[in-house]
């Protein structure tokens, strides 16, 4: 990719972000404005907004390396992410308008009366919030990296300080307009190039790519190695290599790769031929990446990212509180049902790039690179100044990908810091709380820097439906629920999911029925959450709030009628 062109691509999306996040400055005045933008944003644009805050770097470029990495399989992320609001359409988006609440906590504490919950659940929000604000900056890094050469960590830092001065200047009011022009940015940084890429895909003989088995190179292919590694050959196969392999020195040398394991030493360029295939790499010791044991135990972590994803949208701290800033329950539900639109239109597109990158850049399975495959792709496929005009769209849109997401998240994390950490200290420490709400991450995404974007956000997926999904459902539609069973669901099921993922990122398991059970941990910790909840509630029948019926009639009453 053209260093030039992407850098411009990148700064022309951070200045529009300023200069639209400006509007909302200008009529940002009061604590509602900050938080809700005063409960008045229009459904339309509230979904264009939603949209755009949801599509993360998950979307935009871990999805197809996914794609790219495991085939078919993972079109379940896609169909995940946008199912899931069909059940928040479904159970949650009106009643949770009506509720009156500015954040979750809130809403534990309006219905439940109780600020032990409260307490409970903004943990779990923050923590939640955190865990998604790890692939954002490392989708950030990867963007950077690629265009500058620059490490990891400076993109992350970039991304931090360019969200804390948005959030703390404008709030909700101001991030709104922001994410409202970010979607449109993002879809159109993927619709125009992938016109392109299919052009050239058809002039190139339309060749459909391989998902039965490993990726092959479709042309003759050079890859650079880095870092030292160790992979396994399926079939022999011929290069031409200069550096080291299995600790012979090469310059220019043509070799065969018989099957088996090859150490490959760092800064070692080969040169694969048409049709061979592409060596994987073995997983390093201690690495956090899912992605190469996914297989052990296939049909479990397909059940867990369906569960994971159909139920944790609802609880997504910064979904949820876009909700809030609808004028009531009905237009809640026309933003959910917008939503689905948007989302469908944009989820189109991946099996695309996906299916591109396995024709077109298989090399970035041996070199770990697989997040990159969408920025890759237009100077794979074009090249030339219109392949770098058309990459530096696609890093523009990879840019407003993690500056949409990294802010709504950053938003309703801060909120929860402010009112349970800082309570009643005003707009000034809600800007104090912006500063810990996006360092946190940002210094652990550079101790924890090896987990593909998409896994990452599967895993605070996992969280958020172990939580909130049971605490919403059973607080929305049950009476019965109870603040000592509302404790112990979040501690049991949250907790569990939470302290598994953490496991999982830190490499604290690394292989068989462990690694698995933790890496994909809604299977069975939404079941214990709801459990949880329900048995320890019907056990305490008698701490029903004493105002649960009137909290029931405004949830569920159309506004006007309680």
């Amino acid at each position: 990719m053209n260093q030039t062109y992407g850098i411009a691509g990148v700064s022309a999306v951070v200045l529009a972000t300023a200069l639209v996040g400006a509007l909302g400055l200008r009529i940002s005045r009061t604590t509602s404005d900050f938080y809700v933008a005063s409960r008045t944003v229009a459904p339309r644009l509230n979904a264009f907004a939603v949209s755009g805050e949801y599509l993360s770097a998950a979307s935009f470029l871990g999805i197809a390396g996914l794609l790219l990495a495991q085939g078919v399989d993972m079109l379940w992320f896609p169909i995940g992410y946008t199912a899931g609001f069909l059940v928040l359409l479904a159970f949650v988006a009106a009643p949770l308008r009506r509720s009156g609440a500015y954040t979750l906590p809130d809403f534990a504490e309006a219905r439940l009366e109780s600020r032990a919950v409260r307490r409970i659940a903004g943990v779990l929000v923050v923590g939640v919030g955190w865990l998604y604000l790890l692939p954002q900056l490392r989708g950030a890094g990867l963007t950077l990296r690629l265009l500058t050469g620059a490490p990891g960590w400076l993109g992350g830092l970039v991304v931090a300080v360019v969200v804390t001065a948005a959030v703390a200047a404008g709030g909700m009011r101001s991030i709104t307009f922001v994410q409202a022009f970010q979607y449109w940015l993002k879809l159109t940084a993927l619709l125009v190039p992938v016109v392109f890429l299919l052009a050239a895909w058809h002039a190139d003989r339309a060749p459909l790519p391989v998902w039965d088995q490993r990726p092959v190179f479709h042309r003759s292919t050079e890859v650079r190695v880095d870092r030292p590694m160790t992979v396994t050959v399926e079939e022999p196969v011929r290069v031409t290599a200069t550096g080291s392999i299995d600790g012979h020195p090469l310059r220019g040398a043509a070799l065969t790769l018989t099957e088996g394991r090859h150490h490959i030493g760092a800064h070692t360029g080969l040169r694969f031929p048409p049709g061979a295939q592409v060596p994987l790499p073995e997983r390093e010791t201690g690495s956090a990446s899912l992605a190469p044991r996914r297989g052990e135990h296939g049909l479990y972590a397909t059940y867990g990212l369906i569960l994971a994803t159909f139920l944790g949208t609802m609880g997504l701290p910064h979904v949820v509180v876009r909700f809030y800033t609808n004028p009531d329950g009905r237009a809640a539900r026309r933003t959910t049902v917008i939503v689905l639109g948007l989302l469908g239109a944009f989820y189109l597109l991946m099996p695309l790039y996906g299916s591109l990158a396995r024709l077109y850049a298989p090399d970035l399975l041996l070199t770990g690179d697989t997040d990159a495959a969408v920025l890759m792709l237009p100077q794979r496929l074009i090249g030339g100044v219109g392949g770098d005009l058309l990459g530096a769209l696609v890093a523009g849109g990879a840019c407003a990908a993690f500056l949409s997401t990294a802010s709504g998240l950053t938003m309703s994390v801060a909120g929860v810091l402010a009112q349970d950490v800082l309570p009643a200290l005003g707009l000034r420490h809600f800007r104090l709380a912006v500063v810990p709400a996006i360092a946190v991450p940002t210094a652990a995404g550079t101790v924890v820097g090896g987990l593909p974007v998409a896994d990452a956000v599967g895993l605070a997926f996992a969280v958020s439906a172990s939580s909130f999904c049971p605490l919403l459902v059973l607080g929305i539609w049950w009476r019965g629920l109870t603040p000592p069973g509302a404790v112990a669901g979040l501690l049991l099921g949250g907790g569990s999911a939470l302290t598994a993922v953490t496991t999982t990122i830190t490499g604290g398991a690394s292989s068989g029925w462990t690694h698995t059970l933790l890496a994909w941990p809604a299977v069975w910790s939404v079941p214990v959450g709801f459990t949880a909840m329900i048995l320890v509630s019907l056990a305490t029948r008698h701490r029903v709030p004493a105002g649960t019926a009137a909290t029931m009639a405004r949830l569920h009453l159309p506004e006007g009628r309680v």
